[in-house]
């Protein structure tokens, strides 16, 4: 079991590391390098505690904790989030600490006290109020739909400490704790699915809420977040991937995901791999029922375009593909272009409902789709191979014109 962890004076991690989980969230957000479920414990002349963690792992916080200061000590609580991976262990801590005052913003008080049915002393802290500790001071920022209503920041003003709760996380579990101790590009990757699995329908309120606290003018020296590696070395690195993502920002790069009946789609899939790659572009092929489509979802964040082909089958498409298309019409990806294609028999049908669907997602459709019947001849093979060039030159025009 690790021990709690000093960031700077009088503040310390004492979070917990998941090594186990490969699952997250309800719909089953896949997380191969596991996580952890930080809190963090700020002394000053009183004690806060800002966010706990997931329900099973309260014991291992405690002792954490005690490994500073006797959790009686404890004065106030934070609650930044309510899903229960941060407050899940908020029963236990009150248990020992039943004089601590337990702060949140207004949307977190209706869900703290729908969740845990307690009568804590709570009190709703909104953006701008300020927390005394006596030679420490947290002051609020509300991040509504960051990415649950209720979420807020914590920031500590002596320290340019931010304590975002999920934003500028990731899954990412380790015997390390910051960003100067780990393979940054392994950080960044899970950064990236955390982001486009999880925030990407909130890209837009990610700028906003940047911009604001641009504008409060808050010097940031380290952030700390509720999953993964705490950024103390370079948190800019992981603030300008942000603005990035958010932005729409793309590399001329495709994602070409399909599925195939017996073979025909996955013939066109490779000849218009070949286009594309002659056109210039990098691409990331995927057959999607042998994929993590998380991952899928992932490698489009920084992609300029996306093609989707599938079989047809009843006039539809195929029923492996339907579920990465409904993710990303709940998703919404900013600033892609796509099309489809696909084989079919005696009726088409699957192309035009890919295109539907890509539509639907915020997805401009560049070209008409292709639909071959049957098994792609020769000539057909070269109008696939022309389909992949064709897009992959739409993707590198608009890369170059959103430079």
């Amino acid at each position: 079991m690790s021990r709690a962890v000093e960031l700077v004076k009088d503040v310390y991690w004492v979070g917990v590391v998941d090594w186990d989980l490969r699952y997250f969230h309800g719909y089953s957000l896949s997380t191969h390098r596991g996580t952890t479920y930080n809190a963090y414990l700020v002394c000053g002349e009183k004690t806060a505690l800002v966010d706990t963690v997931f329900t099973p792992f309260a014991g291992e916080l405690l002792q954490k904790i005690s490994d500073v200061v006797d959790p009686s000590r404890i004065d106030y609580v934070v609650s930044n989030h309510v899903e229960v991976d941060h407050s899940g262990a908020l029963p236990a801590v009150m248990e020992q600490c039943p004089q601590a005052q337990v702060l949140c913003s207004k949307r977190g008080l209706e869900g703290l006290k729908k969740n845990y049915y307690r009568d804590w002393d709570f009190r709703v802290v909104k953006t701008g109020d300020e927390l005394s500790l006596g030679n420490k001071t947290l002051s609020f920022l509300e991040a509504p739909m960051l990415h649950w209503p209720d979420s807020m920041f914590t920031y500590l003003k002596e320290e340019a400490l931010l304590m975002p709760n999920d934003a500028f996380g990731q899954h990412f579990a380790s015997s390390a704790r910051f960003d100067d101790e780990v393979d940054l590009h392994e950080v960044v990757e899970e950064a990236e699915k955390y982001y486009a699995n999880i925030l990407y329908p909130f890209s837009r309120l990610v700028l906003k809420k940047l911009e604001e606290v641009q504008k409060l003018g808050l010097e940031i020296k380290m952030i700390a977040p509720s999953h993964g590696i705490i950024w103390r070395q370079e948190p800019e690195i992981i603030i300008d991937a942000y603005r990035s993502w958010a932005s729409g920002e793309a590399r001329p790069k495709v994602v070409l995901a399909y599925d195939t009946m017996w073979g025909s789609t996955e013939q066109m899939a490779r000849s218009i791999l070949e286009g594309l790659v002659e056109g210039g572009v990098e691409v990331q092929m995927r057959r999607v029922p042998l994929s993590d489509a998380n991952d899928i979802i992932k490698e489009l964040l920084n992609a300029g375009g996306i093609l989707v082909g599938s079989s047809t089958i009843h006039r539809n498409l195929l029923p492996t593909v339907a579920p990465l298309l409904e993710e990303l019409t709940d998703l919404k990806p900013v600033g892609k272009i796509g099309a489809a294609f696909g084989s079919s028999g005696w009726n088409g049908g699957a192309v035009e409902k890919i295109e539907k669907q890509l539509s639907a997602a915020g997805i401009e459709i560049a070209q008409e789709g292709l639909d071959i019947r049957w098994v792609p001849d020769e000539s057909e093979q070269k109008r696939c191979f022309e389909f992949g060039r064709e897009f992959a030159e739409k993707v590198l025009a608009r890369v170059s014109s959103e430079a």
